[in-house]
């Protein structure tokens, strides 16, 4: 039995901030929502899991259920919905229900799906909702975890991070996911297969988010071999033989079920002239490598370290980014002429380049394209970082400081 430790997320869900509020958890399968759910609930609570087959049925036939159900419980209770895209109309018997009495029930419903739930009450219940995302394992969830010098997590007094020792190799080959990380290599690579396989295709067919399996198919090894790369759908086109619309289709249903995001340009006032194409990156290394059918061992750090340490740090980010809210933002900075910012950071009152490098010494000329970015942007950001694998903080530059990875 695999050990359940604490998640950032719950200490968000269950603050005062969100009492009285539908809680409203998304994110890609195997994050840990169903274990969240798991860890919330008491023998009072209202467990409905629509992932389960004759329960899906039941209030697929009978919605109002739900209704009659919790009106002949008296007092209050906590209601915990698994899976609500498998059953998207449960989200009118749900209004209905906090409209009612909005501090009798305190539901927490997870959808892994965005995309069946728009058009729905999804969009009715603004006001009611406050929404979270669940996303693999971050850093400060890790034992030993250091003090972030780039993006802190607010963390309560008594937090106690579990989840094993941050293992760099482990982390590009394998990824963060909760279960991944406590499995024996061998046991991950056949987890991972089966999620890419089981999960990713078959739970989308299943949904009929996509029509050409076959198709989509094809296009999940090809886009997890592109991860994060400049997007350029005319030559993924050509290359896959697959419509650019539909490509863009595809390419939308990856981040409707969370399994990817689009790194944006930095919008900048200057006046350099910049690439607006953004990039696509998987939500998590391990399940981008399995989708590219990689191999999972030491000749795939040695091909791709570099490329797969890129895109853990921007990953770890952007999942950081969208715990703490709209305030804080990422994207990447490129000119025409070739000047190129990994990362920028921007959090209130500050922007903050970020280049990524797999060294352990790093130097002058990798401080180079944040140099240039703090000059081209003197009144918004005055210093800028290179994560890397140095064993300790460096100054490379008067205003570029080199840190150790596990200290992002």
């Amino acid at each position: 039995m695999k050990q359940v430790y604490q998640r950032w997320i719950k200490n968000k869900i269950t603050s005062s901030v969100s009492k009285n509020k539908i809680k409203l958890i998304f994110g890609a399968r195997q994050t840990g929502k169903s274990t969240l759910l798991k860890e919330l609930s008491d023998n009072k609570s209202v467990v409905i899991n629509l992932q389960d087959r004759s329960e899906r049925i039941r209030f697929e036939r009978n919605p109002q259920e739900l209704t009659g159900m919790l009106k002949a419980i008296k007092t209050s209770q906590t209601v915990l919905i698994d899976e609500i895209q498998k059953v998207p109309q449960l989200l009118d018997d749900i209004q209905s229900i906090y409209d009612e009495n909005p501090s009798k029930y305190n539901f927490v419903i997870t959808g892994s799906s965005a995309r069946k739930l728009r058009g729905v009450s999804v969009n009715l219940i603004p006001g009611r909702v406050h929404q979270y995302h669940s996303f693999p394992v971050i850093m400060c969830e890790r034992k030993k975890s250091k003090q972030s010098a780039v993006l802190e997590m607010p963390l309560e007094k008594n937090w106690a991070p579990g989840f094993p020792e941050p293992d760099i190799e482990s982390m590009l080959l394998y990824g963060s996911l909760p279960g991944i990380i406590q499995e024996k290599p061998e046991s991950a690579r056949a987890t991972l297969e089966a999620y890419a396989e089981l999960y990713i295709e078959e739970e989308i067919r299943k949904e009929s988010l996509v029509r050409n399996i076959g198709q989509f198919s094809r296009f999940l090894e090809l886009a997890a071999l592109e991860s994060g790369n400049i997007m350029n759908l005319t030559g993924l086109s050509q290359q896959s033989g697959i419509a650019v619309t539909t490509l863009s289709l595809f390419y939308q249903v990856l981040v409707d079920t969370f399994v990817g995001y689009w790194l944006k340009p930095f919008s900048s006032k200057s006046r350099k002239r910049l690439l607006t194409t953004p990039k696509f990156y998987f939500f998590d290394t391990g399940v981008r490598n399995a989708l590219a059918r990689l191999a999972f061992d030491k000749n795939t750090l040695k091909l791709q370290s570099g490329l797969l340490f890129e895109q853990w740090v921007i990953t770890e980010l952007l999942h950081r980014c969208a715990y703490l809210g709209r305030e804080y933002r990422l994207s990447f900075w490129k000119t025409v002429s070739g000047v190129e910012v990994d990362l920028v950071l921007e959090k209130p009152g500050e922007v903050i380049p970020i280049e990524v490098k797999w060294t352990d010494s790093p130097n002058y000329s990798d401080a180079k394209s944040l140099e240039i970015f703090l000059d081209t942007h003197p009144k918004i950001c005055h210093h800028g970082f290179i994560v890397c694998r140095t064993p300790r903080r460096l100054q490379i530059t008067k205003r570029v400081m080199a840190i150790p990875y596990d200290e992002l």
